[in-house]
């Protein structure tokens, strides 16, 4: 740094602060999503207070180049002001009025919520502890997960042409990826860590990027090179979704009127926001349950439906389907089939989280969703989310130039493809990818979906019609990288702040391997963050133990925020949206507070 020429002093750098870079990363966001929102919900920005109450916690946390507290703070501080205004609308208050309510988002609740799964117990044990299996029910139908050499089925390996990387992906069955790069689906024996991954690598290096793409295509299955930022832009894909943006809401039909939320018990504000509004969740894995686990923070009614016949990774659900209740039908069995058009003829809201077209295939598309909708009176909000984006509609159309539109993704895979892992590599010392630590593109991601469909909700009420609402990882990261990364000085103290052992990492390393070197490190440097206070806990019968998550990071005036269940285990209910049960402790918790603190 230069020295000043009036004193010779050397100027303190300024820290980089968190909240300045949320109060940015806000302003961006309303930019981008601007003609996506109503413009009652902008009217609380000025309420904003983004907190940071312990020391450091204006600092960046994670081991990161990306901007991804700011992003997330940006993001949360949306979703209160959809709150907020739906809140206003219960209320009856004007919305030309000066009043606005006071909203903080806590930057430590925020910094819990990008790494909720890896916080979240049962009984004390958590996603990495052996002795959780024995608590969580298996839903690994296809054993994706049962060895060591299957979960690494997904993982990033370097191909034919060396500096060429591309994510493999067996998803949630292993073995059509083993299969295709010429391994056996099974193997036993082999337990070993570093002897799994190179035998994976070797496998990977018979083929070029084209070669495994083309054998992705053709077998249905999720996986995509490694780009940098500037490549992906460059591409058709990107292109198209440097057109978009993060989230959109769009009208499906304007015969339906306008359907009020019921007011509130006293006309001064809600129990909760969404407080009476039905939700049917049709996702799997993080990104798409943490919309509804999202939108039942905020009192709606969320029903999780997942099929019998389908897996999912087990541990996950003890985190996403918080607030909940959750139900099994299969929606190929035609009496499954009644029962489930019953709950849709009865729901507000539907998520998506399924690849595009899937539930088109099963007759859940526009035409079937407007004409429900049109019997009955009431219009829909239907809200989509997956991996690549680009997709327009119910179906599979898609935007000119969203080539990969169509196609199956995952978290690793949306990170690979965007530039994500290539920044992150770079900051970690080496000329090669590696996946961040924790899914938190995909907690961004059901952070958006959740303001689209309050977004959607909010339209209906003041528009009348059906509404479809879209978001997906890759816009999510598009949104993170339009951020910049973070200034160099910052980069450098998290580079000296943090475990050598973290950039010891690679690219083939896991992402569990990832998630376990950057918690062990962010225990020692930010320690306040795993304190018991920024946790909530409940008994749930369907887990049979005491479940701990990370509290809310949102209060908003006059409102309560804060679910009023503990998770429980995919297919644990009743299919019904009679008879939903409140924990009297979580219930309390999410008293409204007439006065922030």
């Amino acid at each position: 740094m230069a020295i000043t020429p009036t004193t010779g002093v050397v100027p303190t750098p300024v820290p980089y602060s968190v909240k300045a870079g949320a109060a940015k990363a806000l302003r961006n966001l309303i930019n981008a999503c601007n003609i996506n929102l109503p413009q009652e919900f902008l009217r609380h920005c000025p309420g904003i207070d983004f907190t940071a109450r312990s020391p450091g916690s204006d600092r960046v946390h994670f081991p990161s180049p990306l901007r991804e507290q700011d992003t997330m703070l940006a993001i949360k501080a949306l979703e209160a002001c959809a709150a907020a205004a739906i809140a206003d609308l219960r209320c009856g208050v004007d919305p030309q009025s000066d009043y606005k309510r006071r909203i903080t988002i806590d930057v430590d609740k925020t910094s819990c919520f990008l790494m909720s799964a890896y916080l979240t117990t049962v009984d004390g044990m958590g996603k990495q502890d052996p002795g959780v299996k024995a608590k969580v029910p298996d839903t690994d139908l296809h054993r994706a997960q049962s060895i060591l050499y299957r979960r690494l089925s997904a993982n990033l390996y370097e191909t034919k042409n060396p500096g060429e990387y591309y994510h493999i992906h067996g998803s949630l069955e292993a073995t059509k990826t083993l299969k295709m790069i010429g391994l056996p689906p099974f193997n036993p024996a082999m337990t070993d860590y570093r002897t799994c991954i190179n035998t994976i690598e070797s496998a990977v290096k018979q083929f070029t990027i084209e070669e495994l793409d083309r054998m992705n295509v053709m077998h249905e299955q999720a996986g995509i090179p490694a780009l940098t930022w500037d490549q992906f832009r460059r591409s058709s894909h990107g292109e198209a979704l440097q057109n978009m943006p993060p989230l959109s809401v769009d009208r499906m039909d304007k015969w339906t009127p306008e359907v009020e939320f019921s007011p509130s018990d006293n006309r001064c504000g809600p129990q909760h926001a969404l407080h009476g509004i039905k939700v049917l969740e049709l996702c799997r894995v993080i990104a798409g349950p943490t919309i509804g686990r999202s939108l039942a923070a905020h009192g709606a009614t969320v029903l999780k439906v997942t099929s019998p016949a389908l897996p999912d990774v087990p541990f996950f659900q003890v985190d996403v389907n918080t607030g909940k209740h959750t139900t099994g039908l299969n929606l190929r069995d035609k009496s499954h089939r009644v029962t489930f058009n019953r709950l849709v003829a009865d729901a507000d809201v539907i998520i998506d989280g399924y690849r595009p077209g899937a539930l088109a295939r099963l007759g859940i598309d526009k035409a079937s969703l407007v004409e429900m909708a049109r019997k009955r009176g009431r219009g829909i909000v239907y809200v989509a989310e997956d991996c690549f984006g680009g997709t327009i509609g119910t179906g599979t159309a898609h935007m000119p130039g969203a080539d990969w539109a169509s196609r199956p993704g995952w978290q690793q895979i949306a990170d690979c493809v965007t530039g994500v892992a290539w920044a992150q590599g770079e900051f970690m010392g080496v000329n090669a990818p590696v996946v961040p630590p924790f899914p938190m593109s995909d907690y961004g991601t059901g952070a958006l979906g959740a303001v689209a469909a309050m977004a959607g909700l909010y339209r209906r009420a003041t528009e009348g019609g059906s509404w479809i609402c879209r978001t997906s990882l890759c816009q999510y990261d598009v949104f993170l990288m339009n951020q910049g990364l973070l200034p160099e000085t910052e980069q450098r103290r998290l580079r000296k702040v943090h475990d050598d052992a973290f950039f010891k990492l690679r690219h083939h390393d896991s992402v569990d391997e990832v998630g376990r070197r950057a918690l062990a490190s962010l225990r020692r440097v930010v320690p306040h963050l795993f304190d018991s206070a920024l946790m909530q806990q409940a008994e749930s019968t369907g887990f049979g133990g005491v479940v701990a998550w990370p509290k809310e990071a949102i209060k908003v005036e006059g409102l309560r925020v804060g679910h009023l269940r503990a998770a429980r285990p995919n297919g644990f209910d009743e299919a019904s949206w009679a008879d939903w049960e409140e924990d009297a402790g979580l219930a309390k918790a999410s008293q409204a507070q007439p006065h922030l603190y």
